[in-house]
């Protein structure tokens, strides 16, 4: 089969096959933006906004790649994943990993023309990514160590801008965390029940149990929290402000969508988070171009 033909099984193993399933590249851009906006006061060079959002798109692909792997044994009895290409044998195990390594050095190489902090604190970053589809067999709460590599564009944003990585950007880390259990849970309630049935999978959803609902919107509350108090250490005022009451609002939609635990209705609550990280991005930057 010619590559031209295969291209589509790549592009289902990526995500691309579809507009909404990219709300992953999103949800890693937007904390990775939010950071760069505000160590650069503002005014990002573009070459930097150019290799972070490249960087989100690589990253999240071939962190995709490695998940498939970790779970193709898993997949096929999840009713959401049982046609992905590895589990129907479209795209060899062997396959699957030069292609990942491929997406995963292009990252690197993207970061190569920067300084050195932000190249050691890849390293890490490239662990994270490599290692969270194998916590999902032991960690109760797996979308917590997502949380931590779904966030690591914060620190390297600011290391690329200042050549330093502040406290406050550990901080927004740790808020960016908690949004991440937010949608990751709304996202983990769509395979619950196979997930149970499965016995093998572990996911912030079936932890929470009853009570998930409400660890979700608890959760937002300490992102909205922590990321306020973020906004307003750098000096951030009322343009902001009214960023993060537009993100609240898209919150409380995600909870109307998952108070009814329908799977097509958590789903749609993963994918509208994408305006909850596009609210607070918008706040963030039109408050720099306001208000200087």
């Amino acid at each position: 089969m010619n590559i031209a033909a295969r291209l589509p099984r790549y592009a289902h193993l990526i995500r691309v096959d579809s507009l909404e399933k990219q709300v992953g590249t999103m949800l890693l851009l937007w904390p990775t933006m939010w950071a760069l906006w505000i160590a650069a006061e503002g005014m990002p060079p573009l070459y930097l906004v150019l290799i972070f959002a490249s960087g989100s798109f690589l990253m999240h692909s071939a962190g995709c790649v490695v998940n498939d792997y970790a779970d193709r044994e898993f997949d096929g009895h999840i009713e959401r994943t049982r046609n992905r290409p590895l589990v129907t044998g479209e795209i060899s195990v062997r396959e699957a990993g030069l292609f990942g390594l491929g997406l995963f050095l292009l990252a690197f190489l993207l970061i190569l023309p920067l300084n050195i902090l932000v190249i050691w604190l890849a390293l890490p970053a490239l662990f994270l990514a490599v290692s969270y589809p194998f916590t999902k067999r032991f960690l109760p709460v797996p979308q917590a160590y997502l949380g931590l590599a779904f966030g690591f564009g914060i620190p390297m944003s600011f290391a690329a801008v200042q050549d330093t990585v502040p406290a406050m950007a550990w901080l927004l880390l740790l808020a960016n965390l908690f949004w991440v259990v937010s949608y990751d849970t709304a996202y983990a309630m769509v395979d619950r029940n196979d997930d149970i049935k499965l016995g093998r999978i572990r996911t912030s959803a079936i932890t929470f149990g009853r009570y998930e609902v409400w660890a979700v919107m608890l959760c937002y509350a300490l992102f909205f929290s922590l990321i306020t108090v973020v906004g307003l250490a750098f000096g951030r005022g009322w343009v902001f402000l009214a960023g993060m009451a537009v993100a609240v609002l898209a919150a409380w939609r995600v909870f109307l969508l998952i108070r009814t635990r329908e799977r097509p209705a958590c789903w749609r609550a993963f994918v509208f988070n994408n305006w909850v990280g596009a609210a607070v991005f918008a706040g963030l930057a039109l408050d720099y171009l306001v208000r200087g």
